[in-house]
């Protein structure tokens, strides 16, 4: 771990209960760094890993980084920085040439993850990615964040085997949806942002009975 302390965090206003995974989306690993370092972005977040796995630390996690922005994760409704945090993989995005998550990034961030994990008591259902608390401003991690490894290590949710299709109408999904966890502000945005991290292979903001299925599954596997 090597220390790149950033001045862009002030103190957090709740314990720390959700883990915040994102990508940098620039199109390159030392301009990231320099942004998130730099006072008059005021932006930051608490761990940087670079393709190679080399993890930086920017903000302690005591303290709030500003990583986040608006948006909800279950019962947290507001100031997600103050329960979060945030961990930036240098991926230059779906702007400048998405690309997959190198093995020795992620092996990195598995090892990272084990020890916030550890001291925080964070639950998978409480590892999300950007999209997820902000369906309407962001699509990080991305549709190529390998989420199943991370599953098979304990540290987040695993897609559900496949199950019976509940056959909800498409407001009784959006209500499940939403009992989940996702803010529902733009219902189809967080309709894509669900199917980007539990069935990527089709991201067309659609119910069907694969998604319903995968769902009610996810509910089952971690009730609120």
């Amino acid at each position: 771990m090597i220390d790149a302390p950033s001045p862009n965090f002030d103190d957090r206003r709740r314990p720390v209960s959700i883990i915040v995974i994102h990508y940098t989306g620039m199109p390159t690993a030392e301009g990231a760094l320099a942004w998130l370092r730099d006072p008059e972005s005021r932006v930051s977040c608490h761990y940087f890993i670079a393709e190679d796995g080399t993890a930086f630390r920017l903000v302690d996690e005591a303290q709030r980084a500003w990583h986040a922005g608006a948006g909800s994760w279950r019962d947290v409704t507001d100031d997600v920085n103050s329960a979060s945090i945030g961990i930036e993989l240098v991926n230059p995005g779906h702007e400048y040439g998405y690309r997959p998550f190198p093995d020795e990034q992620i092996l990195a961030l598995i090892a990272l993850m084990r020890g916030i994990v550890a001291r925080h008591a964070i639950r998978p259902a409480m590892v999300i990615g950007h999209s997820d608390l902000a369906p309407t401003r962001k699509e990080d991690p991305g549709e190529l964040f390998p989420w199943e490894w991370l599953a098979r290590e304990g540290l987040a949710m695993s897609r559900p085997a496949p199950g019976p299709d509940p056959g909800w109408t498409d407001a009784g999904a959006d209500m499940a949806l939403a009992h989940y966890g996702y803010g529902m502000v733009d219902p189809r945005a967080a309709r894509v942002a669900f199917q980007r991290r539990f069935r990527p292979e089709r991201l067309d903001g659609q119910w069907d009975a694969q998604c319903r299925a995968i769902l009610l599954g996810l509910l089952r596997a971690a009730p609120r």
